[in-house]
C-alpha cells in the first residue's frame, strides 16, 4: 500500500477548481455481483451521475473494461462518453467512436481456442467483447490457476495481445490499450481538456488510470482494500455513493457562490 493510498488519507473538498471525472464502474458505481450481466447501478446514483455531468459541462466518462453498449444500458438514460473494454473502444463528447479491433481470424481462433479450454472447467465464464476476451473465474477459483495459464498461452501464441488481471478475470486484449490512455485521450478533447482528472477505481486495471491522474496533478481515488498507486481511497461501493452525494451539494454550493 503506497503511504498516499493509505486508510486515513481523506478526499479533499473538490471546489473553487474546474474537474473532469471518469469513472470505473463494476465495484465503483456498482456493487460487485457473482455473474457480470447481474451488475447494476442503482436508480438515484444514475440520476447523481447526471447532475454531475451537467454541472461540469459534460466532463464525465465512464472507463471500464465493459463494452460501451453494456455501460449505456447500466448508466440510461445517463449517455457518457466512455471507454470500453478498457480504452479498446472510446466515444468521445461529441459522440465519435474510437475503436480498436482484432483481425476476425484472430479473434475467432483465439474464441474458439477459449471454449474449448475453459468448457472443460465448470464455473468459469468465457466473456467475448470483440477485441477483447475476460476469462472469470469467480465461481470456480479452484480453476485460477488453469485459467491464468491459459491466458498466458494465448498471448505467447499471439504476440500482439497482452494480460490485464482483475478481481477473479483475467483480460486478454490488445498491446498498448489501458486505462490510463484512455483518460490521456479524453484530456486532450473538450470538455475535459484544462481540468483537473479525478479518476476513482476498484481494480488493478484503474492503476494505469490512477497514474495518469497523478501525472497530471489531479485526484486519484481508489476504492477498497489492496496496494494502490491512488493517492486516495473509499472503503467501498457506498462510500462512492456518499462522497458523489457530498460532491454535488459542493459544487452546487459554488455555483450558488458564484451568482
Amino acid at each position: 500500500m503506497t503511504q498516499a493510498a493509505n486508510e486515513h488519507a481523506s478526499l479533499p473538498a473538490l471546489s473553487g477548481g474546474l474537474y473532469a471525472f471518469f469513472f470505473d464502474v463494476d465495484g465503483t458505481l456498482a456493487a460487485i455481483q457473482p455473474q457480470p450481466d447481474a451488475v447494476f447501478i442503482p436508480e438515484n446514483v444514475r440520476q447523481q451521475l447526471q447532475q454531475l455531468a451537467s454541472l461540469c459541462h459534460g466532463a464525465l466518462a465512464l472507463v471500464s473494461g465493459r463494452p460501451i453498449a453494456q455501460l449505456d444500458a447500466l448508466a440510461a438514460p445517463l449517455a457518457a462518453p466512455a471507454a470500453g473494454v478498457h480504452g479498446a473502444e472510446r466515444r468521445d463528447a461529441q459522440g465519435e467512436l474510437h475503436r480498436i479491433s482484432l483481425e476476425p481470424e484472430v479473434a475467432d481462433a483465439l474464441q474458439q481456442q477459449l471454449q474449448q479450454a475453459m468448457e472443460k472447467w465448470p464455473g468459469t465464464l468465457l466473456e467475448a467483447k470483440g477485441m477483447a476476451f475476460a476469462l472469470h473465474y469467480r465461481q470456480a477459483m479452484q480453476h485460477e490457476q488453469d485459467v491464468l495459464e491459459l491466458a498466458e498461452q494465448v498471448v505467447k501464441r499471439f504476440p500482439a495481445l497482452a494480460l490485464q488481471p482483475g478481481k477473479c478475470v483475467v483480460e486478454i486484449k490488445p498491446q498498448g490499450i489501458d486505462k490510463g490512455e484512455a483518460v490521456r485521450a479524453f484530456m486532450r478533447e473538450a470538455p475535459f481538456t484544462g481540468r483537473i482528472p479525478v479518476f476513482v477505481g476498484d481494480d488493478l486495471t484503474d492503476e494505469k488510470g490512477f497514474l495518469a491522474a497523478n501525472a497530471m496533478q489531479g485526484i486519484s481515488v481508489k476504492v477498497g482494500q489492496g496496494s494502490s498507486q491512488a493517492r486516495y481511497r473509499l472503503p467501498d461501493v457506498d462510500a462512492v455513493y456518499a462522497w458523489l452525494e457530498r460532491l454535488l451539494l459542493q459544487i452546487k454550493q459554488d455555483n450558488v457562490g458564484k451568482e
